[in-house]
């Protein structure tokens, strides 16, 4: 039977509108976006998502860079889609990240580099990250630390996740970089991918800070996400083979 990205595949190549090619753009892209602070709903994402335009109430302000970072995360997820069954690189997360800045009022300042690793330190809520001059040796680390594994498991992607946020490679972006390596790398491994919900953004973060002492929090946000997923690729494809939860 087909597998979950091989439908996500047809539908794109379809232009199918409203099944789960289009329902998975939208809410990753809404979700993604409002944990990091948008204040596009739901509804307006999914309006310029279908018609390219945006649906304003009146005397409502909406910031432009909530506008582009919506549209270039469809563009993103796209890209991600392409390469899904590829191995995960360095140059394709910088892409994921040029992909999403790009056009943004950050992409105007000239010491943020966009599609490149950070310039200058920053912080996680109140965690120091990797200092911007050891940021590709982390990374190029942590990849090669991902691939020795040979039967990936979403502990495994939690787990990558978890060390690629502590790290904060770039100036800004790095949580919806890391959300959508994630998503990529449940579809490349069979696993049932997820979308974590703007409401549970405090338990997500809870689960980052607290990763290192106690792994269930950030694990049990996940795979809660993954059960609210499912539920959405069941109805769409009753007799789709499931990934596995492995």
């Amino acid at each position: 039977m087909q597998r979950l990205l091989e439908r996500l595949w047809e539908e794109k190549e379809m232009k199918l509108k409203g099944g789960l090619y289009h329902q998975t753009q939208v809410k990753l892209a809404f979700n993604s976006n409002r944990i990091e602070g948008s204040r596009l709903s739901e509804d307006q994402t999914r309006y310029i998502y279908e018609t390219n335009t945006v649906n304003m109430e009146p005397d409502e302000a909406v910031n432009v860079d909530d506008i582009i970072e919506t549209v270039n995360h469809f563009s993103c997820f796209d890209y991600m889609l392409t390469h899904a069954d590829e191995e995960l690189t360095e140059d394709m997360i910088k892409e994921f990240h040029r992909l999403l800045k790009r056009n943004t009022s950050d992409e105007r300042k000239e010491w943020f580099r966009v599609g490149d690793y950070k310039a200058r330190p920053n912080v996680v809520g109140d965690m120091k990250t990797t200092a911007p001059s050891k940021v590709a040796g982390e990374i190029q680390k942590l990849l090669a630390d991902y691939h020795q594994k040979k039967d990936i498991k979403v502990e495994d992607i939690v787990d990558f996740h978890f060390r690629f946020e502590s790290i904060h490679p770039f100036q800004d972006g790095n949580g919806r970089v890391g959300r959508i390596i994630m998503f990529k790398e449940c579809l490349k491994n069979d696993i049932l991918p997820f979308i974590i919900d703007h409401e549970h953004k405090l338990f997500y973060y809870r689960g980052l800070k607290e990763y290192k002492s106690e792994k269930g929090f950030l694990r049990d946000t996940c795979l809660s996400s993954q059960d609210q997923y499912k539920v959405m690729v069941s109805y769409f494809f009753p007799d789709l083979s499931n990934p596995v939860l492995k």
